[in-house]
């Protein structure tokens, strides 16, 4: 569980003349309350620090995020405290480099800040090295168990705090402050929500190309603590997180009869939630996390069915001769997007949630498929196959269509919790079926590959972790 304090400065801590104590900020809490890590950070804008998200890598800002000290080295579960705080800092800036609009000094070209330091920055010392921002932290062992972690981020230039957060976390969760300090920086100099404290469900594949085994895999959104979900014995497709990211619906062939699983993450059980008897597929939960759609193919038509996610009857809301299938919700739960080869080829559609109002949105040339609602509802996200397979955005209407990716096979996007960025998964070229996850932000410049065990494809990418 990881809890939350804000951490406030004792007055006149930082200004001209000002004496840093031997503490950053006051004592947080011994026993917090349990809560979710929210609320907008403390702090004073400097008016002039802004980081522009349109031009891609074209001038990442400067940025020094040096060691996270501690007022005393000691063990804890996790760690001495003094490691931790390296690694922190790391977490920090792989994130925020991560981005594309930042560029972090080297670890080796920065200097080691004392304690008392954190909160009264040597400026003339950062400005010299080329810094215009400066994130700096502490980590500290507390009696009861648990860490304090304290975030504090700068305008070098001005001289002035900008932002403030800290967190009161369990040994195991420590990782996540670290995503936190880094969501606190990025939204507070780009206006952006944040989304590095999140995490992502996908297929992980190996073995032949004609043989392949599938298991179900979770991961935090930069590849850390990654866990196996599924034994492989079965093969799994189109994982997607519920709202609460209690659970994950997907599709399975267990007993090679494929049907729709919920699974449960912290008891690790499963149940079917659609009953066997026709091919299902292509489940996706509502924002609401009350029903769940799905495909089910009968009589050689498939058709978008509804059904609670507690499980019940299911409703249809499509009625074709062809395919209609990849719904996903828009993020108030009025509208749908989904694909359709109604037309002659396969195309984008969006109906009302009760499947009224059909009406086609693609009319550029090839086919266009796995459509997902962008969690701002301004944007829809798609792969485009023409050639080869690139990933793609354009408005709910229709029209304003802009191509992000251009290899030989990108499918599957899945939408960051800020909108900003679509993680998507890549296959190779030739017959060894190899597959990865990569990311592109919206400038389409900013892409990456992200590192998994084993072969990954079918991301799902989940909200903001509470």
């Amino acid at each position: 569980m990881l809890h939350k304090t804000i951490l406030t400065l004792a007055a006149g801590l930082i200004g001209a003349g000002a004496v840093a104590q031997s503490e950053p900020a006051p004592q947080p809490p011994q026993s917090p309350a349990p809560g979710p890590v929210s609320g907008q950070p403390a702090g004073q804008p400097s008016g002039e620090l802004v980081v522009d998200v349109t031009g891609g890598q074209a001038a990442p800002l400067g940025i020094a995020i040096p060691a996270f000290p501690t007022a005393q080295a000691v063990d804890t579960p996790a760690g001495r405290t003094d490691a931790l705080g390296q690694q922190l800092s790391q977490i920090v800036t792989n994130d925020l480099k991560s981005s594309g609009l930042f560029k972090p000094s080297p670890a080796s070209a920065l200097k080691g800040v004392p304690y008392p330091e954190v909160t009264a920055p040597t400026f003339d010392y950062w400005g010299g090295a080329g810094a215009s921002a400066l994130v700096q932290g502490f980590v500290r062992a507390n009696g009861d168990g648990t860490l304090t972690v304290g975030c504090y981020l700068y305008d070098v230039f001005a001289r002035t705090e900008l932002a403030r957060q800290g967190f009161v976390v369990s040994p195991g969760e420590w990782r996540r402050a670290g995503h936190k300090c880094a969501d606190m920086v990025y939204s507070k100099l780009t206006g952006e929500g944040p989304y590095f404290d999140s995490r992502v469900v996908y297929v992980a594949e190996s073995g032949p190309k004609g043989k392949r085994v599938k298991r179900l895999a979770i991961m935090d959104q930069d590849g850390a603590g990654h866990s196996f979900l599924t034994n492989g014995q079965s093969i799994v497709l189109t994982p997607r997180f519920t709202p609460d990211q209690r659970s994950i619906v997907y599709m399975s062939y267990i007993n090679d009869k494929p049907a729709i699983y919920v699974y449960n993450i912290a008891s690790h059980s499963q149940r079917q939630l659609v009953p066997a008897g026709n091919l299902t597929f292509a489940p996706r939960v509502s924002p609401d996390g009350r029903w769940v759609l799905f495909s089910k193919a009968v009589a050689g038509s498939t058709n978008i069915y509804r059904v609670p996610l507690a499980g019940g009857q299911a409703q249809r809301l499509t009625d074709t001769p062809g395919i209609d299938t990849g719904g996903s919700y828009s993020p108030d739960g009025s509208r749908i997007v989904f694909e359709s080869d109604r037309s002659g080829s396969q195309q984008l559609y969006v109906m009302n949630a009760d499947g009224s109002q059909q009406r086609r949105i693609s009319f550029g040339g090839g086919r266009y498929a796995t459509p997902v609602w962008s969690p701002r509802g301004n944007l829809i996200a798609f792969t485009r196959m023409a050639g080869n397979f690139r990933i793609g955005v354009m408005s709910p209407a229709g029209g304003e269509e802009r191509l992000l990716t251009d290899d030989w096979q990108d499918e599957g996007p899945t939408w960051s919790p800020n909108g900003r960025v679509l993680m998507f998964f890549r296959s190779g070229r030739g017959g060894g079926g190899t597959a990865d996850l990569w990311s592109v932000d919206l400038t389409g410049v900013n892409e990456r590959r992200l590192s998994t065990p084993l072969d990954g494809s079918d991301p799902a990418w989940g909200p903001l972790r509470p």
